[in-house]
């Protein structure tokens, strides 16, 4: 691996670093990321809304050092959606939300200012496979090892996702088993060290994962879309997109529960406005 982030011995074995990128922007309703009343069937559409019901999110995408190489959580914003976004999206998406991706800010442009390229990535984890999640997949196809939950998977060709965006990308489904961490204890200890949890929060879509890393300053749990915002688990408001409301009331609770813990130095949502790129570890 190319990289200009030296690891230090005991950091090799015990810990990992979590750097926290932004890749691009998305404006979508705010029904969307916080669900409403509303006389309106489907607020979260944004369609026959007023503008000021909108918002910009930032698009996140996460990089993790471990000891056996690094690990690229959701894969941002393609390239195309600065010339052909409608191209990209389709038209039904692009009438709800669309993006904005300044130069540089693309996945694997950030990779390169990081010195990483994307063959050097052991693995890429997808949280769930939403577009604004899975859109960069292409830049970084030729990773090692590209992951999403075998629930998300077989849910893959349901209303709501693109699948131009992994076609013709080589994705291996993972299935569930007990772990310790989770509204369901399921999911998926990436390298068997106990360094990387795929942590199992479905509601948002079918086969949705939280990714739980060690670092040396403590946990650090990437929430994804389990909310769009510390708030979303503070005061238990759901995303207005769901699959199901049980589970996402579950997950909303568990991440709440330990980004509490004292040994828990950051919890991120992945469209959280107040957040901004930083690295823990």
């Amino acid at each position: 691996m190319t990289t200009e982030r030296p690891v230090s011995a005991t950091q090799e074995t015990t810990q990992t670093t979590v750097h926290v990128l932004h890749t691009g922007a998305v404006n979508i309703d705010r029904a969307l990321a916080f669900r409403e009343q509303s006389l309106h069937p489907m607020p979260y559409t944004g369609w026959l809304r007023p503008k000021s019901k909108r918002m910009w999110a930032p698009v996140s995408a996460y990089l993790i050092d471990h000891p056996e190489g690094p690990v690229l959580v959701d894969a941002g914003w393609h390239s195309d959606v600065r010339t052909d976004q409608r191209g990209h999206l389709g038209f039904l998406s692009s009438t709800m939300y669309w993006g904005r991706l300044p130069a540089g800010q693309a996945v694997h442009e950030q990779l390169a200012s990081l010195g990483v390229r994307p063959e050097d990535l052991e693995y890429v984890v997808m949280s769930h496979l939403h577009s604004d999640h899975a859109s960069g997949l292409e830049h970084v196809r030729d990773a090692k090892h590209i992951v999403v939950s075998t629930p998300e998977w077989d849910a893959r060709t349901d209303f709501g996702y693109i699948p131009s965006m992994w076609d013709g990308i080589d994705v291996t489904p993972f299935d569930l088993a007990e772990i310790p961490f989770g509204p369901f204890k399921q999911g998926l200890d990436l390298f068997g060290d106990g360094l990387v949890y795929l942590v199992f929060t479905p509601g948002h879509s079918a086969g949705h994962v939280s990714v739980l890393t060690k670092t040396g300053a403590g946990w650090v749990l990437l929430a994804g879309d389990v909310g769009y915002a510390a708030k979303s688990w503070e005061d238990g408001i759901l995303p207005g997109v769901t699959t199901d409301d049980r589970d996402m009331h579950a997950s909303l609770t568990w991440v709440k529960d330990f980004a509490a813990r004292d040994d828990c130095v950051a919890a991120f949502a992945n469209h959280d406005p107040d957040v901004t790129p930083t690295t823990i570890g």
